[in-house]
């Protein structure tokens, strides 16, 4: 299948989270992440923008009873950049999750800018 997208892992927050994965999981987000290279509409089961945040989507895996969230954006249109991911332990997803992955995203778009 073509590419639709390149994925772009910022710093190493996220290969920090999946590294301590078991190797299960990290097959389970493997198979996702390729879902969201190659498909042209990725399903909202898998891809969904955050309601109030601007521009920020997750990435959503589950794995049993388990529930995944990786937070990204779009940049230049296709390219989709990875920062935080956690496993989601309630309905909600945690504040704090949000306003790190809204401050990573600020970040990325600065340093790319000041380049």
């Amino acid at each position: 299948m073509d590419k639709k997208r390149t994925l772009i892992f910022y710093k190493n927050n996220f290969s920090e989270f999946f590294d301590k994965l078991p190797v299960n999981v990290q097959n389970k987000i493997d198979q996702v992440l390729y879902m969201v290279m190659v498909l042209e509409r990725i399903p909202i089961k898998f891809f969904q923008h955050m309601t109030g945040t601007e521009g920020l989507y997750e990435i959503r895996v589950e794995f049993g009873s388990d529930i995944y969230r990786i937070f990204s954006c779009f940049d230049e249109g296709n390219l989709v950049v990875l920062f935080n991911g956690f496993q989601k332990k309630s309905q909600k997803t945690p504040k704090k999750e949000i306003e790190k992955a809204l401050s990573l995203k600020a970040e990325y778009f600065s340093e790319k800018q000041n380049h």
